[in-house]
């Protein structure tokens, strides 16, 4: 297992390696790290590659909120089955069953506050199983997929060169 954890780490950190590269720094062959992604992708526990995009920067005006809901199990639903319905809207950037006063917590994405309003009131609360929502909108993200979005420093250093 630690292995297949190795190869993970790295592919986490930079989903652009290539299968040379992460043999290098695994210290596996290339050919069983080609093997291992192959499987790891055939079974689902890699889902996707993805990039971290800095929106703000893009000049799209995206508004995230994040939406907190208490739920009302009923005898035939649980939490898994409300989670798939409601992951199944677009808007829905992530979905997770969380501890304290609410249930679940949902990352949405809306083009205006008005499209994140509409979203809860006409997509959410009409749920038979949603017994209150709270919303909280996004007003700055620091940190995304465990990528800072500081601006990077230049060195300020001269290049030395022979």
């Amino acid at each position: 297992m630690n292995e297949i954890c190795d190869i993970l780490e790295i592919i986490e950190h930079d989903p652009k390696k290539d299968t040379q590269e992460i043999a290098l720094l695994s210290g596996y062959s290339e050919e069983k790290v080609r093997s291992r992604i192959k499987e790891l992708e055939e079974s689902g526990i890699i889902r996707k590659y993805k990039a971290v995009i800095d929106w703000d920067k893009v000049g799209e005006e995206y508004i995230y909120a994040i939406i907190e809901l208490k739920i009302n199990l009923d005898d035939r639903a649980g939490y898994d089955n409300i989670a798939k319905r409601i992951a199944s809207f677009n808007e829905v950037r992530s979905i997770r069953l969380i501890s304290g006063d609410h249930d679940l917590s949902l990352t949405i994405r809306g083009n205006s506050m008005k499209d994140v309003a509409f979203f809860v009131a006409e997509k959410i609360a009409t749920l038979d199983q949603v017994q209150s929502t709270m919303t909280h909108f996004v007003l700055k993200t620091y940190k995304e997929d465990g990528v800072s979005l500081f601006e990077m420093e230049r060195s300020k250093r001269l290049v030395i060169s022979p």
